[in-house]
């Protein structure tokens, strides 16, 4: 197992320098990734940061771990502008990018309020259209997509160091199956709870559930998916939740810090400690 920072880009976190200054400690401290929660706005939460901004920054002071969003809801953003960010932070982090994506969560009011779209079905098809844009754009070749939601014309564009692509993990609320069809059709998930907003999460058996229902779909012969498992530990000794996790299937940890009743102090303590200790020593190496 692989373990990540994964925090807001909002409120106490929302500063592009104090994410670059944890991100070379989540380094220096052993982590394996840092990733970034994607909003225009959360309620009552300012200031805001756009995480393409903060992720070229955190790439200026890193040389290893893995940066990323999840997810970027691609349904309000320009679908040529986000191949744009995301080439540009993958070669300015030479290769070290991962793009989760999903529909955005439904009750937070930025949708409505800025003026993208509400319609959860349509969010939906905006984003399998969408990723297939994203593709076709990373290829470096000529690209003219005329769709229900994307007009794209262009003699291509310069690819990402990644090839053949930039990774995709896709973020879904389970038991919803849709999008954990979809994640089978990419590189990797972030399973969460319907009733995440409720305080309830997902159990081991949930994950290992997940990843049988999006395995089955995948095909016995393609390559293995990630998993990402969001939680919160004690510390670097707090080793349990992780560990079963893991042996669910989970390849990855993302220890969430978030800003409500943190402070910039608390937040470069905890990851100084360094990841939970159960499984250091046997993780592969970041690429």
């Amino acid at each position: 197992m692989r373990y990540a920072i994964y925090t807001t880009n909002f409120g106490l976190l929302g500063d592009a320098r104090l994410l670059a200054e944890m991100a070379a400690e989540a380094e220096a401290a052993g982590w394996d990734g840092l990733f970034l929660w994607d909003h225009l706005e959360w309620p009552d939460s300012e200031p805001a940061v756009d995480p393409w901004v903060a992720l070229a920054a955190c790439a200026m002071t890193t040389s290893r771990i893995r940066l990323g969003t999840m997810v970027t809801p691609l349904a309000r953003r320009d679908i040529v502008k986000l191949a744009r960010e995301t080439v540009s932070v993958d070669r300015l982090s030479n290769g070290r990018l991962t793009l989760g994506v999903g529909l955005g969560w439904q009750t937070i009011p930025e949708w409505g309020s800025f003026g993208h779209q509400t319609d959860a079905k349509t969010r939906g098809e905006m984003l399998d259209e969408g990723l297939d844009v994203l593709a076709a754009l990373w290829s470096g070749d000529p690209v003219d997509h005329q769709g229900a939601h994307y007009s794209v014309k262009t003699d291509g564009m310069a690819p990402p160091v990644q090839a053949p692509r930039i990774p995709v993990w896709i973020g879904g609320t389970w038991p919803s199956r849709k999008p954990f069809r979809r994640a089978a059709r990419w590189d990797g998930m972030m399973p969460i709870a319907k009733t995440v907003m409720e305080g309830t999460d997902l159990t081991p058996d949930d994950i290992a559930e997940i990843a049988s229902y999006s395995k089955e779909h995948r095909g016995a012969e393609a390559e293995p998916m990630e998993i990402a498992k969001g939680g919160m530990t004690a510390g670097a000794d707090d080793t349990e939740e992780p560990s079963a996790f893991e042996a669910a299937g989970a390849t990855w940890w993302l220890e969430s810090i978030v800003p409500w009743g943190n402070t910039r102090e608390g937040v470069l303590a905890r990851i100084r400690q360094g990841p939970p200790a159960g499984g250091k020593g046997n993780r592969p190496p970041v690429d």
